[in-house]
């Protein structure tokens, strides 16, 4: 097989070593890549600082063009973009042709929004001591990215974290996920075709080892994290000065009250929690139902579970695919029969199979069991009833996470009551938690992360405001 090399200053190296990635559903090799050296490293944070004394003077029309092209290339190449997702990280080519479709998406909003621009004029004649002034504001990149992302969505998430940073004339360097590094390249691929920079975007498939000394590097002005809460919370903390944005994990609790349209709330939650093999920090975890509705909406629920399809995720009609690896499946079986040894009712599912882990419902939980106060990253939901709307709303608040929510309601001052008192950086009603659009803020609260993603808002978390006032002009 032929070793994928990576990017650096505009070349592709192959480094001196390889490490295989592997399909984890039947363990095929998929690819063997290239691992960058310790010169390839510091050549490629190196040139990220000088290119951006020319990236931060680009013009919108260059950013933009580029960014359109890279849109239009995903665009191009979408089913093959599916099969490389479907392949290295699992999941079900219904799913991974969703999420090439919204890496489309991404880069054309990041071109929209800087055709669109943000710059705003301030009346500053406002006091008569000022004089007749006025106020520019625009935005300005703060310097290099470094961005570190996850498997789960090996070409979306990285999309994320590149289009805005090319959008802002920002140079970005990504360390992908080891298990799913194909999509970053891919990107890369599309990125050599423009007349940005070469340096502008490169791609370095290092160990965590590497990727926390260039986190440390004072030349990176910001990072872009998604991953886990612990280390999403070390590399904040390495330096004080370094703007820091986290996206990480959740375990997202979903409202169904009795006014809500049952069949539906069912037929949603059963693709939110199990869509991604439960392997999404938005994904449905803990599922709240009105008490009087609450054996109806169970049955409801557990049939649509059951009607899940398991299995080949190259086969078009499998819904969950295999876990990343055993030893995460291992995991959540332990915690499932934990769960059960604790009082918990397995409603369906709750057996590992090779390698996956049957899209499982329990009942029964108590919020001290790890499937309801922990991230299961696994198919498993849990399901309870409550008394009071205002009980549900606590009960989603009882979590050290705070990432999105779904709330199922057909009354819409309980919808602004949930959107005022959940403790979420998204509250979605008459659907998931699961949902979203690439346009939209993303983020979260409490160990969920700090700032804000979704095209405008990422590009203001790499940028930073700067202010010109004109004095004694005529108004």
């Amino acid at each position: 097989m032929t070793v994928r090399p990576y990017l650096v200053n505009g070349e592709w190296r192959t480094g001196d070593g390889t490490f295989e990635v592997k399909n984890p559903f039947d363990d095929s090799l998929v690819a063997e890549i290239a691992i960058p050296t310790a010169d390839d490293v510091e050549e490629a944070t190196a040139t990220a600082a000088a290119t951006f004394e020319e990236s931060r003077h680009l013009s919108v029309a260059a950013r933009s063009t580029a960014l359109d092209h890279i849109s239009h290339r995903l665009a191009e190449t979408l089913d093959e973009n599916a099969e490389l997702i479907a392949a290295e990280g699992g999941k079900p080519l219904k799913w991974a042709k969703v999420e090439a479709a919204r890496a489309v998406s991404t880069f054309r909003w990041a071109s929209e929004t800087i055709r669109h621009g943000e710059d705003e004029v301030m009346r500053l004649d406002t006091e008569a001591a000022f004089g007749s002034r006025l106020g520019i504001i625009r935005q300005f990149p703060i310097g290099p990215v470094l961005g570190i992302t996850p498997f789960n969505f090996p070409l979306n998430l990285v999309a994320h974290k590149v289009a805005p940073a090319l959008a802002v004339g920002a140079p970005i360097v990504v360390k992908p996920a080891s298990a799913t590094p194909l999509g970053a390249l891919r990107l890369a691929e599309f990125f050599a075709e423009t007349d940005l920079p070469k340096g502008m975007y490169q791609v370095v498939p290092v160990s965590s080892k590497v990727a926390d000394g260039m986190a440390r590097d004072d030349r990176y002005r910001k990072i872009s994290f998604t991953g886990s809460a612990a280390i999403g919370w070390y590399l904040k903390g390495l330096d004080p000065k370094k703007k820091v944005t986290l996206e990480l994990g959740g375990n997202a609790g979903v409202i169904v009250h009795s006014d809500a349209d049952l069949d539906l709330a069912a037929q949603r939650i059963a693709f939110g929690a199990y869509y991604q093999a439960g392997q999404s920090c938005i994904s449905v975890q803990r599922v709240l139902v009105a008490s009087e509705v609450y054996e109806e909406f169970s049955k409801l629920l557990t049939k649509q579970v059951e009607q899940l399809i398991t299995g080949d995720p190259m086969d078009p009609n499998t819904d969950v695919g295999p876990v990343i690896d055993r030893g995460e499946v291992d995991r959540i079986a332990e915690w499932v029969a934990e769960a059960e040894k604790q009082g918990a009712e397995i409603l369906t599912g709750g057996k590992a199979d090779g390698p996956f882990f049957q899209p499982t419902l329990l009942s029964q939980t108590t919020a001290e069991m790890k499937v309801r106060c922990e991230e299961v990253f696994g198919p498993v939901a849990t399901i309870t009833p409550y008394q009071t709307f205002e009980e549900a709303l606590a009960e989603v608040n009882d979590s050290k996470y705070g990432l999105q929510a779904g709330v199922f309601t057909n009354d819409l001052n309980r919808a602004f009551e949930a959107h005022r008192t959940l403790e979420v950086g998204g509250v979605i009603v008459n659907d998931v938690s699961a949902f979203r659009a690439d346009q939209m803020p993303y983020g979260g609260s409490k160990d969920s992360g700090f700032g804000r993603e979704g095209l405008k808002w990422a590009m203001a978390e790499m940028t930073e405001p700067r202010i010109m006032v004109l004095s004694h002009v005529p108004l």
